[in-house]
């Protein structure tokens, strides 16, 4: 159990904030808004993935929920991977929140050790609502009084271990998770209803999709790329993830483009002097900044439509998504370049990403990149530390059945285990089952109707499934049919008693699941003595079933019911 927050109308102060937002919320912004609230005011705690795009609204669902616990004396966390991003957030939060009684505190290396140590005690004396911070939040020294809301926003910088240390300080807190584009762990774990997710897709008004460029590193390029930007008033990043080196970068642009005012940011700077540098970019002091990907997370720059990335094959999807997500937050046409050095041999896996983000240039495709990445890198572990990788060792099925009888244990007790999940039944046909692209182009709807198959216990549920299909994407190509033909085979070996059916060594052989034998005297006369019983196992020569796979398959569904009832036999029979 958790803490249950007070519903809306206990909180006149929130409806004054959610009045006093300047913008009108999306649609998907506000369902998100509501399936926040709506799990806050639930006695379960909340661990809830808001997916979208960004400067789509994220940070407003999270402003709101922060306000909502603070207005219930609940202290809240919020969790950042960069202090840039954390010393934007924090002015955000102090702006929207300055005409209330609520004290935002700001922990990260922009505050020297002294602020820092009296933040801290404050905060574990209760006098600090909302605390914004770095990885620094997670350091042993920092104690909450009464922590009633986590928050951590672009979940994807962070490993399982950051974000387990944060829940384990109070088991009861409820989590918040905003991102654009989910690891695959996490997107896996809300596809199959672990985590509740709200997916915001719908874009801000007068937003313009981003222009997308793989290209060969060319200095004219680069050069042209730079003074169409700076001539129209804007101003560019350009991405060198490495520090070494990032002067001569830096001293190369401003050779190639000697109008242009560049300025260096990176990590590993004087914080008082990183600070400046993006305040003096923010306010268009330069106009060419050269930095690593600090600028990657949450940088709000309205100014900046103009991003070229250098060495791109070396990042990954969900970082090359984010970056080019610095540009085109206004309503310019903004440009981004992925550059890769001449002659160098991009891998198989840069090759897809690149082809990946190239691809995904429409507007809300964060959902669609993260969905890519899975099926790029795999789930990973659900209950381990690996945040992607495939499970080949052991099969999606056989991980899935596992999963699904852990979870039963958990929410069972003793012997009495009323989730014991339904024992699988095999099917192994020489049939490919599948949805092809060309039927179901869409990845996350394709991926809605496996998981709708997946679910289907009965012959009728796929005589239904069938007709929704022809009628959304029309008739049903060869390889649906296939699936829709195992399935209905599995579905009635299921309900009358068997575990499994297989073609092997040109043998059809049936395995009844016990206490349940197969009827010998109806094998033996179906197939007049050619086929047999052993240990509930029917074993029947393909030759005596039709070639045709379908016809074979139709034939087994009419003959499952005829062998599933075991007649008395009479001791000494001979059959």
């Amino acid at each position: 159990p958790g803490f249950a927050f007070s519903p809306d109308d206990a909180q006149p102060w929130l409806q004054e904030l959610e009045d006093a937002f300047p913008y009108e919320e999306t649609p998907d912004q506000a369902r998100a808004i509501a399936e926040v609230k709506a799990d806050m005011e639930r006695d379960r705690p909340m661990d809830r993935l808001v997916c979208g795009d960004v400067g789509y609204g994220k940070t407003e669902v999270a402003l709101r929920a922060a306000f909502k616990a603070v207005l219930d004396q609940k202290q809240v966390a919020v969790l950042v991977p960069t202090t840039v991003l954390a010393l934007q957030h924090f002015n955000t939060f102090t702006d929207r929140l300055k005409g209330y009684p609520v004290r935002v505190e700001l922990l990260s290396r922009f505050r020297s050790a002294k602020e820092q140590k009296a933040v801290l005690e404050d905060l574990a004396f209760g006098k600090v609502d909302i605390i914004i911070g770095t990885h620094r939040l997670l350091s042993a020294d920092v104690v909450f009084h009464d922590l009633g809301l986590l928050i951590i926003d672009e979940e994807q910088r962070f490993g399982v271990m950051h974000k387990e240390r944060l829940k384990q300080l109070r088991t009861e807190v409820d989590v918040l998770t905003l991102t654009a584009t989910p690891i695959p762990r996490t997107l896996h774990m809300a596809l199959v209803n672990v985590r509740d997710m709200s997916v915001i897709e719908t874009p801000p008004q007068e937003r313009l999709p981003i222009r997308t460029f793989i290209r060969e590193n060319d200095d004219a390029l680069i050069r042209e790329a730079i003074l169409r930007e700076l001539d129209r008033g804007g101003q560019v990043f350009f991405v060198h993830n490495r520090v070494r080196g990032i002067q001569q970068i830096a001293a190369h642009i401003e050779e190639l483009v000697p109008e242009a005012r560049v300025a260096i940011a990176h990590g590993q700077m004087n914080e008082d002097r990183l600070e400046h540098i993006m305040l003096d970019f923010a306010n268009g002091t330069y106009n060419v900044l050269v930095c690593t990907t600090i600028i990657e997370n949450g940088l709000d720059i309205p100014n900046a439509n103009t991003i070229i990335v250098n060495n791109a094959g070396y990042f990954g999807l969900a970082q090359l998504y984010q970056l080019r997500g610095r540009v085109g937050r206004a309503s310019q046409q903004a440009y981004a370049y992925f550059l890769y050095h001449k002659g160098t041999k991009l891998t198989p896996l840069a090759e897809k990403r690149l082809r990946a983000i190239f691809e995904a240039t429409e507007l809300g495709a964060g959902f669609r990149i993260a969905m890519k990445d899975l099926e790029i890198r795999g789930a990973g572990d659900l209950l381990g530390e690996e945040q992607s990788g495939f499970m080949n060792a052991v099969g999606f099925d056989l991980y899935s059945q596992l999963l699904a009888e852990e979870v039963a244990d958990l929410q069972g007790s003793g012997e009495l285990n009323l989730f014991k999940p339904e024992p699988p039944v095999t099917i192994d046909v020489p049939l490919t089952g599948y949805i092809p692209d060309d039927y179901i182009p869409d990845r996350t709807l394709k991926i809605h109707f496996y998981q709708r198959l997946a679910a289907i216990k009965m012959t009728d549920q796929v005589a239904a499934m069938e007709a929704e299909l022809t009628d959304r994407f029309g008739p049903a190509p060869a390889a649906v049919r296939n699936l829709l033909d195992v399935l209905r085979l599995r579905c009635e070996a299921k309900a009358l008693g068997f575990e499994s059916v297989a073609l092997k060594n040109d043998e059809w052989v049936i395995k009844a699941r016990p206490p349940m034998l197969p009827n010998r005297i109806a094998v033996y006369k179906r197939f007049n003595g050619k086929a047999h019983v052993e240990f509930g196992v029917v074993s029947i020569p393909k030759r005596l079933l039709p070639d045709d796979p379908h016809a074979a398959l139709a034939e087994l569904r009419a003959l499952l019911p005829l062998i599933s009832t075991r007649e008395r036999e009479s001791v000494g029979s001979g059959i």
